[in-house]
């Protein structure tokens, strides 16, 4: 029997169920019809949708913390776009702004930006302060980081 996950839709926040061999098959959301995965970090613009997304989802959730204003963020920013191509469906990638969202990175101790966390089963797994510059090494340092 294919073991079912729980995936959570980027575009409403519904929890889906999903059969672990059709996640590459562009699953599609139950509740909004949209795709499950857009090849795009997510923006997580609240505390909700973030503990939903890291705490609801069986799948792990790569998260930058970043900001606007800071210019190695920027810098990455493309890196990290290309790597969600590469990384999905296997995670989720996700942006939070900690200038939109400063209790998450108070309640995380992002202590400097950006800041790459990897999450699975709602837990912070590893974490790489710095810039990472291409999608290579960000794609390598997260499947590094993953359970076998």
């Amino acid at each position: 029997m294919t073991e079912s996950l729980h995936v959570v839709c980027p575009h409403c926040h519904t929890t889906n169920r999903v059969r672990a061999d059709q996640l590459g098959s562009a699953p599609t959301c139950g509740q909004c019809k949209q795709p499950l995965f857009t090849g795009h970090p997510l923006a997580l613009g609240d505390e909700a949708a973030f503990d939903k997304h890291v705490q609801r989802s069986q799948i792990p959730v790569l998260v930058d913390f970043w900001a606007p204003w800071c210019g190695p963020c920027r810098m990455m920013a493309p890196a990290y776009e290309q790597a969600a191509a590469e990384l999905e469906p296997r995670l989720r990638v996700a942006k939070v702004d900690t200038e939109a969202v400063p209790a998450l990175a108070g309640r995380y101790q992002i202590r400097s930006i950006p800041t790459l966390a990897l999450f699975v089963g709602g837990r912070e797994v590893a974490r790489q302060p710095g810039a990472l510059t291409s999608a290579a090494q960000i794609a390598q340092w997260a499947r590094m980081h993953l359970p076998r």
